[in-house]
């Protein structure tokens, strides 16, 4: 069985970085099953301008154009804030021994040691580190991090299926320079929608515009 991958992110709203990061990583590694995650209350930033079931209803649309993906609603489900140590726990409780990915940008790998339990992470999953532009990832690592990355750096995938746990490989993907704040802001602005249709699938625009989503919203976070 191939391992069982996590992308998490609050998705306000879900765009084409997220949805091609996800179906690059799963073919790269030949995977069966990527699972998006929408987060209920993200410790490290801002609450969602959407609320969760819009999030979920704009995921579900637009995983439905790419094989392999998926929505868990775990972190909703759950409330509350939402930490990717009691998620990871809660995967591994329900999978056993099948080897579990999370996928993290960069930027998110570096900010490690102010997560919650963050050396725990390590013994539930592989952490799959996706390269962003301009992040210079080994440089920007606090002591702690970069002793582990160390330790725990693969440079062979066959690893993260031999192993349930406890390594880091890094996966290079197509840059997507989109942001979901620059979504928010564009209709917040009243921008035309051809402005904004290449940025996500044209399913999510037609729901946020549907159901006026981000209206008034003028400010990246």
């Amino acid at each position: 069985m191939s391992p069982l991958a996590i992308l998490g992110g609050t998705f306000d709203p879900v765009h084409f970085g997220h949805l091609r990061l996800a179906a690059e990583v799963r073919v790269a590694l030949a995977l069966d099953d990527v699972r998006l995650v929408p987060s209920a209350d993200p410790p490290h930033r801002d609450p969602p301008h959407a609320s969760a079931a819009d999030r979920v209803a704009m995921l579900r649309l637009a995983v439905a154009d790419y094989p392999g993906l998926s929505v868990d609603t775990r972190e909703i489900a759950r409330g509350g804030k939402s930490y990717t140590v009691d998620t990871l726990a809660d995967l591994r409780a329900e999978i056993g021994g099948r080897s579990l990915l999370l996928l993290v940008g960069a930027d998110a790998f570096q900010g490690f040691p102010a997560w919650r339990r963050w050396s725990a992470l390590f013994e539930l999953a592989h952490i799959v580190v996706v390269p962003r532009p301009g992040v210079e990832l080994e440089h920007g690592l606090s002591a702690d991090l970069k002793a582990v990355w160390r330790e725990r750096r693969i440079d062979d995938p066959r690893l993260l299926r031999e192993r349930t746990a406890g390594t880091i490989y890094v996966q290079p993907v197509t840059a997507q320079p989109i942001s979901s704040s620059y979504i928010r802001s564009k209709v917040g602005a009243g921008a035309p929608s051809v402005e904004i249709a290449g940025l996500l699938p044209a399913s999510v625009l037609t729901y946020i515009e549907t159901n006026r989503l981000y209206r008034l919203v003028t400010h990246a976070d």
